[in-house]
Formats: C-alpha cells, sequence, structure tokens
C-alpha cells in the first residue's frame, strides 16, 4: 500500500503489530491472562491475514495450550495448597473466590490471587484453630503460583513461536 511517497508493507505491519501483542501478553503474564492475550492476537491476526491449512493447524495448537496453560493454572495452585495441608475443598472454595474476586476488584492479581489467598487463609484458621498452620497452606498456594507463573511463562514463549512459524513460513 502507497499512502503518499510512502510504501507500507500491510502484510509486515500486521505481523508486527501482532508480535506486539503478544509480547505484551507475555509480559502481564502474572497480572493479566497473558496466554488468552497472545491467543486473541493469533485470531486477530488469522482473520486479518487469512489462516489458510497451516494457519488452521497452528491456531488449533494454540487454542490447545491456551487452554492447558490456564487450567494447569489453577491446577498447580490448588495440588501445591492441599499438598500442604488443605482439603481438596477449601482448595476448591478458594479458586471459587479467586474467580469471584476477579470480577469484584478487575485488577486480577489483587482480586483473583488475594480472594483465594484470603479464603484459603479463614477456612484453614477456621479449621486448624492454628494460624502457622494456616500459613503453611497459605505459602503452598503461592508456591503453586509461583510455578504456574513460570508454566505459563514457557507456553507463552511456545505460543509465539508456534505463531511466528505459522506468519513467517
Amino acid at each position: 500500500m502507497t499512502i503518499g511517497d510512502y510504501y507500507i508493507n500491510v502484510d509486515l505491519l500486521i505481523r508486527g503489530l501482532t508480535l506486539a501483542a503478544m509480547l505484551v501478553g507475555l509480559m502481564v503474564t502474572p497480572i493479566l491472562p497473558g496466554l488468552v492475550i497472545i491467543w486473541a492476537a493469533s485470531l486477530v491476526y488469522g482473520l486479518a491475514a487469512g489462516f489458510g491449512v497451516l494457519g488452521w493447524i497452528m491456531f488449533a495448537l494454540l487454542t490447545v495450550l491456551m487452554v492447558a496453560g490456564s487450567v494447569l493454572d489453577n491446577v498447580l495452585m490448588g495440588a501445591s495448597a492441599h499438598k500442604e495441608g488443605a482439603p481438596w475443598w477449601a482448595v476448591i472454595l478458594a479458586l471459587l473466590a479467586a474467580v469471584v474476586g476477579s470480577f469484584l476488584i478487575p485488577i486480577p492479581i489483587i482480586g483473583g490471587v488475594f480472594a483465594a489467598l484470603l479464603v484459603l487463609f479463614l477456612i484453614e484458621l477456621a479449621r486448624r484453630k492454628d494460624a502457622r498452620q494456616a500459613l503453611v497452606s497459605l505459602k503452598g498456594m503461592l508456591i503453586g503460583w509461583g510455578w504456574a507463573f513460570v508454566f505459563r511463562f514457557i507456553i507463552g514463549l511456545v505460543m509465539i513461536g508456534l505463531w511466528m512459524i505459522w506468519a513467517w513460513a
């Protein structure tokens, strides 16, 4: 496309904007659902540039990775808290509180994670009648959240790599 004296490569512009959006998604992974942002950027890219056979295959893989990474987040947080002594019912209530907290306080790191940690601590405090034991379960959930971040970051890198294969093939 030519605008005045300037030639703009639209395909390169779309790739650049998509990559920028994906990198933002990768960098905000601990705060926002970064894998969803990366996935959405690939969807917009596919709609703008066309999918083709390779595009549909890569988009399917990106979708599986996004869903798996999102589920893995909750599994790691819950399993780590359970390993430290929290019963599964308390873990499930804490994770449900995370979902509700994300809507009540629209800053996910504060709303979701804080709500989950608070609910788990209060349940464990009421159940065990010992603040130190409740903090042990809380620590387990925080460790799970840390590991979940590491895995989500790696999955995000893989997603961006798959998109790059699709976009530059």
